[in-house]
């Protein structure tokens, strides 16, 4: 195993810009995972790790070839790990292939717009994850899906759903030519409880707590959608209302 001791080195230079700048990681097309946990799942999914990176003694799970293993001192660990208490890995993957595709071919998607926390989107991934959706479309203004605090959020599901980064205009594009109709979860004159929908094959739109769908967004929903809640209540945060949502799509099936 290859050794480093220094800060300075071009690997680590590497791997903090890759944990700090969304424009690093698409211009290198590679994003920065820390724990062993995490880099199980990356091997067990077959996603394209590049290199891995671990503090003196730490174990590592085989590896394919070609993946470059390094080993240094707790401090250099320090210095490129997001976290705050480092787990003894950090490693590096390539961004899949993310050109959104002509058709959508699966019965479940979430769009999310808006939604700028790194924990949220990481959280509804996971959900879709979780209930077999097949894939989560953001829209501008949403949090970078490889960011380390998204990836860590995701649990490993980023190593198995896709994730498109698309334009409204996009998006609306290619459900048209799925056949996928769009639910909103917003309020408007159609709005329908959510246990009265038929999640048969859909797409589900997601805002932010704060500011909900954007008109142009919601301008494009073939329903709308509410979820029962307490009067005492004015809105969930979006991962939980993805859960919601998710949840009842997948009870139907």
């Amino acid at each position: 195993m290859e050794q480093i001791t220094s800060r300075s080195n071009a690997l680590m230079s590497h791997m903090r810009r890759l944990g700090s700048s969304a424009a690093y990681r698409r211009e290198r097309g590679e994003f920065l995972c820390d724990s062993p946990k995490l880099l199980e799942e990356a091997l067990r999914w077959g996603a394209s790790v590049v290199a891995v990176v671990c503090t003196c003694g730490t174990a590592l799970p085989p590896l394919p070839d070609g993946v470059r293993a390094v080993e240094v001192p707790e401090d250099v660990m320090a210095s490129v790990s997001p976290m705050k208490t480092p787990q003894g890995v950090v490693f590096t993957c390539r961004i899949p292939e993310a050109e959104l595709p002509v058709e959508l071919p699966g019965a479940h998607y979430v769009v999310l717009d808006g939604v700028q926390d790194p924990g949220n989107v990481g959280t509804v991934l996971r959900t879709a994850d979780a209930f077999d959706c097949d894939g989560l479309l953001l829209l501008p203004g949403c949090a970078d899906p490889y960011s380390p605090k998204t990836v860590r959020a995701t649990m490993g599901a980023i190593f198995r759903r896709r994730v498109w980064m698309c334009s409204v205009q996009e998006m609306a594009r290619v459900l048209r030519q799925s056949g996928l109709p769009l639910y909103g979860a917003a309020l408007r004159h159609d709005t329908v409880d959510a246990r009265d929908v038929d999640y048969g094959r859909a797409a589900l739109a997601i805002g932010s707590e704060g500011r909900g769908l954007s008109g142009e967004v919601l301008a494009l929903c073939d329903q709308t959608i509410r979820i029962p809640m307490s009067e005492r209540c004015e809105s969930l945060n979006a991962a939980v209302a993805a859960t919601v949502l998710l949840w009842e799509a997948y009870r139907q099936r």
